[in-house]
C-alpha cells in the first residue's frame, strides 16, 4: 500500500518561475486565437468574446472579468491562493498586451492554431493550479468543486464552456466555432488528466 504524501510548499523564487512561464504560455496561446479569430473555453474566453463584441483591449477586460470571482475565492480558497491567482491574472493581462508587440504571426493553419493554443494555455493552467493558483474565475469555482467532491476541475471547466460557445455561435461563424472547440477540448483534456492531487500535491 502506498503511504500517504505530505504536501510541501513551493518557494517563493519557484512559484516566480512558474507564473512566468504559464502566464507567457497561456499569452501565447491566447495569441494564436485571437489571430485566428477563435475563442477558447473558461474566463479567458469570455474574455475574449466579450473584446471581439466590444473592440475593448483584451488584456483590460480579461483583467476586470476576474475580479467579482477573486471575493468568491478569498471567503472559499483563503488568502494564499486568491492573492497568488490575482498576481497571475494581472501577469497574464500584462502578458497579453505586451506579446503582440514582441511576435508577428503570419498564416496560421486554424485547427493547427486552435491545437497549439489549447495546449499552451492547458499545459500553462496545469502549471499554474500546480502552484497553489489559477487565472480566476470558473477555475476558481472548477478547484473548488475538485476539493470538496473530487470531480475533476476540467469537466467542471467543459460544462462552463458548453454555454459559452452556445453565447459565442450567435456571434461567430460555425466553422470558427468548430475549430475554436477543437482547442477549448484540448485545454480542457490536458487539466483532467494532468491535475490530480493523487499525482501532485506541492502547494
Amino acid at each position: 500500500m502506498r503511504e500517504p504524501h505530505k504536501s510541501i510548499n513551493h518557494s517563493l523564487i519557484e512559484d516566480a518561475q512558474a507564473f512566468v512561464v504559464a502566464t507567457a504560455m497561456c499569452a501565447l496561446g491566447l495569441l494564436f486565437l485571437t489571430h485566428l479569430g477563435l475563442i477558447t473555453g473558461q474566463t479567458a474566453g469570455l474574455a475574449v468574446l466579450l473584446s471581439y463584441v466590444s473592440g475593448w483591449s483584451l488584456g483590460i477586460v480579461f483583467f476586470v472579468v476576474n475580479v467579482p470571482f477573486w471575493v468568491l475565492a478569498w471567503f472559499r480558497m483563503g488568502p494564499r491562493f486568491t492573492i497568488k491567482s490575482a498576481v497571475a491574472v494581472a501577469m497574464l493581462s500584462l502578458m497579453i498586451e505586451i506579446l503582440p508587440w514582441t511576435i508577428e504571426l503570419g498564416d496560421l493553419n486554424p485547427p493547427i492554431g486552435a491545437f497549439l493554443a489549447g495546449a499552451s494555455i492547458g499545459l500553462g493552467l496545469v502549471v499554474l493550479f500546480r502552484h497553489g493558483a489559477s487565472l480566476g474565475g470558473i477555475g476558481v469555482v472548477a478547484l473548488m468543486v475538485q476539493e470538496r467532491t473530487n470531480f475533476p476541475a476540467g469537466w467542471v471547466q467543459l460544462a462552463f464552456d458548453a454555454v459559452l460557445f452556445l453565447a459565442a455561435s450567435t456571434v461567430l461563424p460555425f466553422y470558427l466555432i468548430v475549430w475554436s472547440l477543437l482547442g477549448a477540448v484540448v485545454v480542457n483534456l490536458i487539466v483532467a488528466v494532468n491535475h490530480r492531487h493523487d499525482r501532485y500535491i506541492a502547494r
